[in-house]
């Protein structure tokens, strides 16, 4: 299998992630978003592993009741790993929205999905005194497929190193269910939506391209010679160039000498 990743060393560094970030952050406990799939599965997982199943709070929430299989899935997942969940309906926020502003457009509505199970999120941080774990994966991360103060918005994120090829193998080691690991991988947005078929790409496909250009800093011509297909190659390149602004801070106009994201970097612990 391409992009072979050790399990338990990554179970390992991942736990100890969560633990030493919700720690320094302030916060004694978790908060995840979960879908009922394979991500935020393998996030849930992690953090009841790394703080105690009692300390982890896991949120779903459907839109009305489409995707019912995926809102049961989380709900049983939540049994397994006996962690508290709440599910919580975001279908009347957005109907009285798109009431009054109108749209056809499945991806403004499903933006606007994203976003809304986000601002329940931090409401629910805010309760509960703990902190958003992030569920994006490396492949999302890196060709822009995330919603911007969406599902991209997090505290801490202990998924974004590791691409889908290997967030499955990770799922495999520990012991994920079945039933999540043969579902075909979809962010929900409306019926019949999977996540290839919006991108376009297979993920098999995306991470071995993607790995060959960021690991390994190959050219796109070197790997054209590798029997990847020019143009596919060229149309993940674009993807992570047009989603560069996804992936950083906004940038600060610089007009004093010690402005925040330029010179001021100093950790949260430099006066210690």
């Amino acid at each position: 299998m391409p992009l072979k990743i050790n399990a338990a060393f990554t179970e390992r560094v991942l736990e100890n992630f969560i633990r030493e970030e919700v720690a320094k952050s302030g916060f004694r406990k978790a908060l995840v978003g979960l879908s009922g799939g394979l991500d935020s599965t393998v996030c849930a997982f992690l953090a009841a592993r790394a703080l105690g199943a009692g300390n982890v709070l896991c949120l779903i929430m459907p839109y009305r009741d489409s995707f019912p299989d995926e809102i049961r899935d989380a709900q049983c997942l939540g049994r397994i790993l006996g962690i508290r969940t709440r599910t919580i309906d975001i279908g009347a926020q957005v109907d009285a929205y798109f009431a009054a502003h109108p749209t056809r457009s499945r991806v403004l509505r499903g933006n606007k999905m994203a976003r809304e199970r986000m601002s329940i999120l931090y409401d629910f941080s805010a309760r509960e005194k703990a902190l958003v774990l992030g569920t994006s994966n490396k492949t999302e991360l890196l060709i822009g497929y995330g919603t911007v103060y969406g599902d991209l918005a997090c505290g801490i994120n202990p998924m974004g190193d590791l691409y889908k090829t290997q967030v499955r193998q990770l799922a495999g080691h520990l012991g994920v269910p079945g039933f999540i690991l043969k579902k075909t991988p979809t962010a929900g947005l409306w019926l019949g939506q999977t996540d290839e078929q919006e991108i376009g790409l297979p993920y098999p496909e995306i991470d071995e391209i993607l790995e060959a250009v960021v690991e390994q800093r190959k050219s796109s011509a070197a790997l054209a010679d590798a029997a990847f297909r020019r143009e596919t190659v060229d149309r993940v390149l674009r993807m992570i160039r047009k989603s560069e602004f996804k992936r950083r801070l906004p940038p600060v106009a610089k007009l004093s000498t010690r402005s925040v994201g330029h010179d001021f970097l100093y950790p949260y612990d430099w006066g210690k």
